[in-house]
């Protein structure tokens, strides 16, 4: 990734920090990156250059040498978390900036061991949270009532359920499965689909007989009558969503999903099987405390007197 021949690096040293970092910012503006990820860039280039310049030892030659590189990266990260205060998160985003300009001068990512992360169970929506959000979807569009219905009690992703085919859910008066023909790695996966679904698709079927083209075998269509994409389910859930004054993706469906079967006691088994995990381990993650539960949990120890 760097750009610079090691004669070029070895003139960094003699260099004002001011002219490295303008380099830099021209560098990383012809770079295939969103806008957020360069303004992120940017602002920890900007922080560490002027921190390097600004202590007792100077740049010195942290710029081009490995070595220096490491020390003063170590150096950094204590400054962000003793003097700074800054969060694991936020300290771990400075250093990936830093290990963007570090790669910029042709030296490598720093050797410095990034902070541990506070571990906490995916975004989920909790029982009343989820009350609002059907209540708002009662007042959209039958199809719209039927992408929340099927993606917060099936637990798809949003992928699965732009390619889900209309063959794919078969309805009955007491039982109903949404197929998903090729999930995560290819795998192929049934989940059952309880009385409320089962409602909201059958609403939604009847409207799609109405719209959709001849030859259009997607579940989910457009007004037109084409087949919806990922986006277009996700910003339907977003509307819904914000009707009901609640701010989430269609990822966070997924979430609460899986969250609620895990806490309903089910076996992990059973539920990385519905929700299409290969690994027990990712399933795991959503019997770990969230924020509410460890807030509950504090607050549960007070007494009166």
């Amino acid at each position: 990734m760097g750009h610079r021949h090691d004669d070029e690096s070895a003139s960094i040293n003699k260099r004002d920090p001011a002219e490295v970092l303008a380099d830099y910012a021209s560098w990383l503006a012809e770079q295939p990156l969103s806008a957020r990820t360069r303004g992120a860039y940017l602002a920890a280039v900007t922080a560490f250059v002027g921190w390097l310049d600004d202590r007792d030892a100077g740049p010195r030659d942290a710029l081009v040498a490995p070595r220096a590189r490491d020390l003063a990266a170590r150096d950094y990260k204590r400054y962000m978390k003793v003097d700074r205060g800054l969060s694991p998160a936020s300290v771990n985003q400075a250093l990936a900036g830093m290990d963007h300009l570090f790669r910029f001068l042709g030296l490598g990512a720093a050797i410095v061991r990034r902070e541990e992360l506070p571990r906490s169970a995916p975004r989920a929506l909790d029982v009343e949270q989820q009350r609002l959000l059907l209540q708002a979807a009662e007042e959209c569009t039958a199809r719209d009532r039927a992408i929340v219905a099927l993606l917060l009690f099936t637990g798809l992703r949003l992928s699965e359920a732009a390619a889900l085919q209309f063959a794919d859910v078969r309805v009955s008066a007491r039982k109903g499965v949404v197929v998903v023909r090729s999930g995560k790695g290819e795998a192929y996966r049934e989940v059952e689909l309880n009385a409320l679904v089962r409602s909201m698709l059958d609403e939604w079927v009847d409207e799609r007989r109405k719209i959709a083209l001849i030859d259009e075998t997607a579940f989910f269509v457009s007004r037109t009558g084409s087949a919806l994409s990922s986006r277009s389910i996700d910003l339907a859930v977003r509307r819904v969503a914000a009707r009901a004054r609640l701010e989430l993706s269609a990822h966070v469906l997924r979430h609460t999903f899986v969250t609620g079967l895990v806490r309903a006691g089910n076996d992990l088994v059973l539920v990385a099987e519905l929700a299409g995990h290969r690994r027990l381990e990712t399933t795991r993650r959503y019997s770990l405390p969230s924020a509410a539960d460890r807030e509950k949990a504090v607050s549960d120890l007070e007494i009166e007197f």
